[in-house]
């Protein structure tokens, strides 16, 4: 067995791993980023290596046998060294160079992050950006991103934060639309005009519920969960709708309504892993962000 054990290497462990935990080749191969062949390769390999049956194979996928329920645990483990092993490697290098993965939602991606990564690119070439646009939040304990740009403050142990300050935000529609509809005079006017929503998501009805309006999901006539989208919507005309006032002050197709009713705020803060915030690379993109976002704060 000890020979045996010798021919296990991470990656048929991370194979294991990925396929106990979908119940399924195909899945797994996604996560990988392998062919499907591949990764029944390597199962039936770890099966033959470890001298086991780990999977039941059925016309759907498969299921863990009860050797392979027994093992799961240590592969979990061994995933957890791994990612300790990598965190504490590239929070020690001193290079001003390399890969810097960053998330931000799919908003703040579009319109906030390319200039400052233009402009720190052409003062850092050699530190390249990976840039993860995405509504979803990155593990930044499984080193999914290096940085997180977020609308929230992140609670996980081992986390570094910063808040930038709050995102100001208003009541916009295209001059398009007010131009045939007319402008409002008062909050209660609103109601009698096409209001933008989102579909699933409760965050409008729930801000509007908190300032004291009763709103309900069909107030809205035009409605949208992706917030580039959404912003789009209003600036083509299809109603009156929410959005970030750096954003909208400076677009020419759009108005501010009511400028002087008090809205609620958005929290804008930085994080990434605390292993990883002096590596000088990462506190070099850190600072890029932080100088950058920051004037469109208050």
């Amino acid at each position: 067995m000890d020979a045996a054990l010798a021919q296990l290497d991470w990656s048929l462990v991370q194979t294991f791993l990925a396929v106990g935990e979908s119940g399924s080749l195909s899945a797994a191969a996604r996560q990988l980023g392998l062919s499907q062949p591949t990764v029944g390769r390597q199962i039936r390999q770890i099966e033959e290596i470890l001298e086991v049956e780990l999977f039941h194979r059925q016309p759907r996928g498969l299921s863990l046998t009860e050797t392979g329920r027994a093992l799961l645990p240590h592969a979990h483990v061994m995933a957890d060294g791994m990612r300790a092993l990598s965190l504490t490697a590239a929070g020690r290098s001193d290079k001003l160079s390399g890969p810097v993965r960053i998330t931000a939602s799919v908003f703040s991606a579009h319109y906030h992050l390319p200039p400052i990564l233009a402009r720190l690119r052409a003062e850092e070439p050699d530190i390249s950006i990976e840039l993860v646009a995405s509504d979803h939040s990155e593990n930044l304990l499984y080193r999914e991103a290096d940085i997180a740009v977020r609308m929230y403050r992140t609670e996980q142990l081992d986390i570094v934060t910063k808040h930038l300050g709050e995102l100001r935000l208003g009541i916009y529609a295209a001059r398009s639309y007010l131009e045939a509809k007319g402008r409002p005079q008062g909050i209660q006017d609103l109601f009698a005009y096409d209001m933008v929503g989102y579909d699933t998501h409760d965050t409008i009805l729930a801000g509007m519920r908190d300032m004291g309006i009763e709103a309900q999901r069909d107030w809205f006539a035009t409605r949208c969960d992706h917030h580039t989208t959404y912003w789009q919507l209003i600036r083509a005309g299809c109603g009156v709708g929410f959005g970030q006032t750096n954003i909208g002050d400076a677009d020419p197709l759009v108005e501010q309504l009511l400028p002087e009713f008090p809205m609620p705020t958005l929290p804008l803060w930085l994080a990434a892993h605390e292993r990883m915030r002096s590596t000088p690379r990462i506190k070099r993109v850190w600072d890029a962000l932080e100088q950058g976002l920051s004037p469109l704060v208050s």
